[in-house]
């Protein structure tokens, strides 16, 4: 890596001389680095990119206008290669509008060929002998200006990729499971960033359906106060209080310091910071008598059941079983064969023919060329199980009610 030149990229007119490069290449490799541990607001701080010769950071926060940086990432015929490529195609829809094409993701490519560790450093020091420390995963990346060090680390991201998806598509190749890989990057890149709003927030954390009114007037202050605070010192909410405190002290509704230490610990440098506010938050919610907002609606799990709840979790059980036996036989991964969401999606729909088990939404195409006809096979043989125990557990009704009306 030291042999290799490093460009930074930190003026309008750098940008648009390298963008104009590297849409002439065939491969590169791209990866962002954001400051979400440690902001009130995630951002893009970086975009590191790498050709076959040089090595790229482009500095997103020195540039006010990087948009043309778009045309290179949405071109299909420039080879994108990212690991775990879903966060940063969010993070650069959102902050830049940007929609990447051609995505090849080692992280997606290792777990179908079945490798044992997944993870970026692990590849690298697998395929290529190189340890790449991962002490600044969790750095500020906002921080300016940027160490040596920090220079180093972003770039060491994106600087053997190229080579990596050299070797992981041989291997893909011999395995047959180029394809494959190839459908699920295509999944990739239409993800999308769905904002939540942030009116009623505080709706959608965990345990709140259960609290009774009062508690989830409560909860609805003690958000308001932690919102507030994080804004003000521009810090990620949860590390100004954890939700777990605030759905605590919406239930146990404590009106003074020593209930408040109850919860945690008692010396705790938030109850020390935050403890008089908390309690006013909590009184401010036993005086509430404003509406509350209609609950949000359930997540959807994916594809709606068409069968009752034990019959479906019974045939899930069984495509579990069935998946096993498959991976058994055929010594492959997992992800090779069927998620349990997806496992369950079809016992839910029961599907009769290959168009209809491609019609659930969360099947892949090379689901169905591989496995379609052994899934059917396993829907024909549970409703004929199902149907046998009907038609047993009928006669047995039968039988007794001929016994009662002989016994009368």
């Amino acid at each position: 890596m030291d042999e290799t030149p490093l460009i930074m990229v930190e003026d309008a007119d750098t940008l648009a001389s390298i963008c104009e490069h590297l849409h002439q290449q065939a491969v590169i490799g791209v990866d962002t680095e954001s400051d979400s541990m440690h902001h009130y607001r995630e951002k893009v701080c970086l975009i590191q990119i790498s050709d076959s010769a040089r090595d790229y950071i482009i500095d997103p926060l020195a540039i006010e206008d990087i948009s043309a940086l778009g045309p290179v990432l949405a071109d299909p015929a420039v080879v994108k290669v990212l690991h775990g490529a879903d966060y940063d195609v969010v993070c650069l829809k959102r902050d830049f509008d940007f929609n990447l094409r051609g995505i090849f993701d080692t992280m997606i490519a290792a777990q179908f060929l079945g490798l044992p560790k997944v993870g970026l450093a692990d590849l690298i020091e697998r395929f290529f002998g190189v340890h790449i420390d991962k002490k600044y995963q969790t750095h500020d990346w906002a921080m300016r200006p940027l160490q040596p060090e920090h220079v180093d680390y972003a770039r060491g991201d994106t600087h053997f990729l190229i080579a990596l998806r050299e070797v992981l598509s041989l291997k893909l190749e011999r395995k047959g499971r180029a394809h494959i890989v190839a459908e699920e990057c295509a999944l990739v890149e239409q993800r999308e960033w769905r904002q939540r709003s942030e009116v009623n927030a505080w709706m959608h954390m965990k345990g709140v359906r259960r609290m009774d009114e009062t508690s989830q007037r409560v909860l609805r202050q003690l958000h308001n106060l932690r919102d507030d605070r994080a804004q003000a010192m521009d810090r990620p909410p949860y590390k100004v209080f954890p939700d777990q405190i605030m759905t605590r002290l919406a239930v146990r509704r404590p009106t003074t310091l020593d209930g408040l230490h109850q919860l945690g610990r008692p010396r705790s440098s938030m109850f020390r910071r935050y403890g008089e506010a908390m309690l006013e938050a909590v009184k401010a919610g036993l005086e509430d008598a404003s509406p509350l907002p209609e609950p949000p609606p359930r997540k959807k799990s994916g594809t709606r059941s068409l069968f009752g709840t034990r019959e479906t979790e019974r045939f899930a059980g069984l495509l579990k079983e069935w998946r096993a036996k498959v991976r058994k036989r055929d010594q492959v991964p997992l992800v090779l064969v069927a998620s349990n969401a997806q496992l369950k999606a079809i016992a839910g729909v029961r599907p009769q023919t290959l168009d209809q088990l491609r019609e659930i939404d969360e099947i892949r195409g090379w689901q169905v060329t591989l496995y379609g006809e052994e899934i059917l096979e396993q829907v024909h043989r549970f409703e004929e199980t199902v149907e046998a125990t009907r038609s047993r557990s009928g006669k047995t009704s039968r039988k007794r009610r001929k016994r009662r009306r002989k016994e009368s």
